[in-house]
C-alpha cells in the first residue's frame, strides 16, 4: 500500500510537459526526469540535433518524448508555439518548465544594449509570455504546474552578472505574480534556484579548478551540484505532491545562500 500511495503522489502518468532549453544542461536533465516519472515530454530548443538525442534517450529509457525546434529569441508569437505544443500529443501541456536561458557575463561597464535585451528577453520575457499562452489549456484541464528557473543571482551579485542577475531577480517576482494570477485556477507557479551545476552556462566555472573548488567550499554541503540533485524537486513541483505550494522559489544549491 505504501508504494501505491507514493506513486499516486508523484506519478506524472497522463501529463504533458513542455520543457524549453531541453537540448542541453538543466533543461535536458529535467526533461528526462519528467519522462521517467511518466509524463509525455516535448523538448523545445534551437538545436535540432540535441533535441533528437534527447528524444532518443527518453525512448531508450522507456518514456515518450517529442521535439519542437524553434529559436525563442527570434519568436514573436509564443501563442503559435503553445498551439504547436498542444498538437504534439493532442492535448495542451499541463506542465511548463522554463529552462532556456543565457548568461553573457559582461562586466557592468561593458554591458551593451543588445546584450541586456537578449538576456532579459530569453530569461524573463519568454517565460512569461509562453506561460500566458499555455494557461488557457491548463485552465481548461483544471490544473497546471509552471516551473521557472531562478538562480543564486536572484539573491546575490556575482561579477559580470548584472544583466543576468537582473533577469533572475525578475524571475523570482514573476513567479510570485504568476501564482497570484493563476493559482485559483489550479495552476501553481514555482521556481528552482540552482547552485553551480555543470552545464554549458557554467563552463567558465567548471573549466577553472580553483574557481570550481571555491564555489564548492561556499556551500554548506561542501560540493557543487550534480544533475541527479535536481530529480526530486523536478518531480515534486510537477506532481500533485506540491499541490498546495505556489509562488515559492526553492534553492537547490547545497546551502550556498545559508552561509
Amino acid at each position: 500500500m505504501s508504494d501505491a500511495f507514493v506513486t499516486s503522489l508523484f506519478s506524472l502518468d497522463g501529463r504533458v510537459a513542455l520543457v524549453t532549453g531541453a537540448s542541453s544542461g538543466i533543461g535536458r536533465h529535467m526533461a528526462l526526469t519528467l519522462a521517467r516519472a511518466g509524463a509525455q515530454v516535448i523538448g523545445l530548443a534551437r538545436r535540432a540535433d540535441g533535441l533528437q538525442t534527447l528524444v532518443n534517450d527518453i525512448a531508450g529509457a522507456g518514456g515518450t518524448g517529442e521535439a519542437i525546434a524553434a529559436d525563442l529569441m527570434a519568436e514573436d508569437d509564443w501563442g503559435r508555439l503553445a498551439e504547436a505544443a498542444s498538437e504534439v500529443f493532442d492535448a495542451p501541456p499541463d506542465i511548463l518548465v522554463n529552462a532556456a536561458g543565457v548568461n553573457l557575463r559582461q562586466p557592468a561597464d561593458e554591458v551593451t544594449r543588445d546584450g541586456w535585451e537578449q538576456t532579459l528577453t530569453l530569461n524573463l520575457t519568454v517565460p512569461f509570455f509562453l506561460a500566458q499562452a499555455l494557461v488557457p489549456g491548463m485552465r481548461a484541464k483544471g490544473h497546471g504546474n509552471i516551473i521557472n528557473i531562478a538562480s543564486l543571482q536572484s539573491y546575490r551579485a556575482f561579477a559580470g552578472g548584472i544583466a543576468y542577475g537582473a533577469s533572475k531577480g525578475g524571475v523570482t517576482q514573476m513567479t510570485r505574480a504568476m501564482a497570484e494570477a493563476w493559482s485559483r485556477d489550479g495552476i501553481t507557479a514555482n521556481a528552482i534556484a540552482p547552485g553551480f551545476f555543470p552545464t554549458e552556462l557554467t563552463a567558465p566555472v567548471f573549466g577553472n579548478e580553483d574557481l570550481s573548488a571555491q564555489h564548492a567550499a561556499a556551500t554548506a554541503i561542501g560540493r557543487n551540484g550534480e544533475m541527479v540533485d535536481l530529480d526530486g524537486i523536478t518531480v515534486f513541483l510537477a506532481s500533485r505532491a506540491s499541490g498546495y505550494i505556489t509562488g515559492q522559489v526553492i534553492g537547490v544549491e547545497g546551502g550556498y545562500l545559508a552561509k
